[in-house]
């Protein structure tokens, strides 16, 4: 699928370039969306649309016996579909050229550092890095090693920790309590950000060894102050892309309110479609859909353009609840993005409400691990102190660097054992 969707895009750049009349140019734009679109829609989600037809008919009493197919998804396919999509959209936008080197474009859609998992590339940052003389750049080695470390210490130390916890309590979310479900939420919404962030971080990194520069995916976006800043701090690649090839398409901002309002719904439920085919993924879009566009209505939505916060150390008063306030929106949020089901989604929920007990003595202890709730606060006031800069490894404060890294290896040696002990008490 990775050489046919290689294939099938450097041949469409190509006579893009060498064509210029608007029709022919407009059917090698739609050859190529239907191309790659079709390859992901069918590998990714032709199961779920047939389930769904197959319950809609069954629910109006019309039965119908399909079985659904076993089909392996390809590895990295969302994110190299997008790139190449995003190449093709750009050439017949008169933004790029058509490149000819072949060699030059497969290594392009299948960069190996930031295949699996992004960011997702545009071809106007890395293409011309494949035709650029590499030399070897000590300062650049030691930062994209200081990457990797960082991203592994967040996959394998907080991310996969936390998993262990919220795995368990969203399996057993019938039996717990409202304290126990919380923490489950707050573990998940850890977990999903140590780990994607995590691998980018070690992308950024390998590539920096090999002298490439990939987009920033991740701005500390658990400290945002609404959910718009949210999203120009989270898995900027996609964000970014929804909104050069899907918003600003549909008319943007400068459309009618109503329009914009559509167009927010549509690039929200559509990047909750891209992570997974089912309902889940949807309402996880709508509810960001439904956070957004308040924001959009009142035209606060960029109200925070400048990712900056108060230089202090400590966040102000006011500061700290809207940082608190968001991080609570998009944790609720998470809940539909991690369980099984809409109905599992609703009823852990409910069961937060249900049981209304937030004592720590009503913990589980085998859910709630001290040490793990220290590292996240360690984790989370490095960042803090780090927010100025645009990797945790940049700016100033050397000595803390020096001692985290010590940390870091230490910890790394440590969980990798400790994760054994722990699976084998679950």
């Amino acid at each position: 699928m990775l050489a046919l969707s290689t294939l099938v895009d450097y041949l469409i750049g190509l006579a893009l370039e060498n064509q210029k009349e608007k029709s022919v140019r407009r059917s090698l734009l739609v050859l190529s969306l239907c191309v790659n679109i079709g390859i992901l829609a069918f590998f990714k989600y032709f199961n779920f649309f047939l389930e769904s037809w197959t319950e809609a008919w069954g629910g109006l009493g019309v039965n119908f016996n399909i079985s659904s197919l076993n089909i392996i998804l390809p590895v990295g396919i969302s994110f190299y579909t997008f790139q190449t999509l995003s190449y093709i959209i750009d050439i017949y936008r008169g933004k790029i050229k058509a490149t000819k080197n072949f060699i030059n474009f497969a290594a392009f859609v299948s960069f190996f550092p930031q295949l699996v998992a992004g960011p997702i590339e545009r071809a106007a940052n890395l293409l011309p890095q494949f035709r650029r003389k590499k030399r070897f750049i000590p300062s650049q080695i030691i930062f994209g090693l200081n990457l990797i470390l960082w991203g592994l210490f967040k996959k394998i130390v907080i991310a996969d920790n936390c998993a262990i916890y919220a795995d368990s309590i969203f399996r057993n979310y019938e039996n717990l309590n409202s304290a126990t479900l919380l923490l489950g939420a707050f573990y998940f919404s850890f977990q999903i950000y140590a780990d994607f962030s995590g691998y980018t971080d070690i992308a950024i990194g390998v590539a920096k060894l090999f002298g490439y520069d990939l987009m920033r995916n991740f701005n500390y976006p658990y400290f945002s102050r609404n959910i718009g800043e949210f999203w120009r701090r989270w898995h900027i690649s996609l964000s970014t892309w929804f909104r050069d090839y899907i918003y600003i398409p549909l008319g943007g901002s400068r459309v009618g309110e109503w329009y914009r309002i559509r167009n927010i719904l549509i690039v929200f439920l559509l990047s909750g479609f891209w992570h997974g085919a089912n309902w889940t993924f949807l309402i996880w879009g709508g509810i960001h859909a439904a956070l957004f566009i308040p924001l959009l209505i009142t035209k606060t939505n960029r109200k925070y353009l400048n990712p900056k916060h108060s230089n202090s150390i400590f966040p102000s008063f006011r500061e700290l609840l809207k940082i608190l306030g968001t991080f609570s929106l998009v944790t609720f949020a998470w809940i539909f993005f991690r369980s099984e089901s809409v109905s599992a989604a609703f009823e852990y929920i409910k069961r937060i409400f249900m049981s209304l007990k937030f004592d720590i003595e009503y913990l589980p202890i085998e859910r709630f691990s001290v040490e793990l709730v220290l590292l996240l606060l360690i984790f989370i006031g490095f960042e803090w102190f780090h927010r100025m800069a645009e990797h945790p490894f940049t700016g100033k404060l050397k000595w803390l660097k020096i001692t985290v890294v010590v940390f870091m290896l230490l910890t790394l040696g440590v969980y990798s054992d400790y994760q054994e002990f722990i699976y084998f008490q679950f």
